[in-house]
């Protein structure tokens, strides 16, 4: 039976980095993100579901969903989000179901789930141990201002929606620091990966 760890940290914390470096020594990831956008392709039911909950006006020409609006849609209004939650959380997860049960399949030992809002959306009973990366706040404010070009404020009010990385510190079976190089992130990987006998 595979291995199912869990990969989670804060925005900016270089999550995606330590992904790309588990991916890089053969293991299998399965991204949240990517099944979220992957499920609201025309074609797939959350799709049809979203159109058919908030009108045909959130559609761009080609027929794809027109993110900037049903965000600024759902982003004001509680009942809007929890309504595009409840459709697009279920469809995620059994999108990540499918891909790791097609891992388990191909042969995989572990499989990674990276799932950025891992505590937040109570999804720790699907993983058997969690991995958190780790910056501290300084680093992680710094990062994300120069990542995507935020104010001060615009970035404390994104890193502020989300749970504070030193309660996640606390909840993780391990944790990355990376706060220094890509080098010793690796480093401490590399360690963890002996330690837990992982095998892609």
């Amino acid at each position: 039976m595979a291995f199912i760890v869990g990969l989670t940290g804060g925005i900016a914390s270089g999550k995606s980095t330590v992904s790309k470096l588990l991916e890089k020594r053969g293991f299998t990831i399965v991204d949240a993100d990517i099944a979220a956008r992957k499920v609201v392709e025309p074609g797939e039911s959350a799709y049809s579901e979203i159109v058919e909950a908030f009108g045909k006006e959130i559609l761009l020409k080609d027929g794809t969903l027109d993110r900037d609006k049903l965000g600024s849609i759902v982003f004001q209004n509680e009942e809007e989000r929890q309504k595009l939650n409840g459709i697009v959380h279920p469809a995620v997860r059994k999108k990540m179901k499918e891909w790791q049960e097609e891992a388990i399949k191909a042969g995989k030992q572990t499989v990674v789930l990276d799932i950025p809002l891992l505590y937040e959306s109570k999804l720790t009973h699907l993983v058997e141990k969690v991995i958190v990366v780790y910056v501290n706040e300084e680093t992680q404010l710094k990062r994300l201002m120069e990542r995507n070009e935020f104010t001060e404020d615009e970035a404390k009010s994104r890193i502020s929606s989300q749970m504070p990385l030193r309660e996640k510190l606390e909840l993780a079976d391990a944790v990355l620091d990376n706060n220094g190089t890509i080098e010793e992130t690796e480093k401490q990987l590399d360690q963890l990966i002996e330690k837990w006998k992982l095998k892609p």
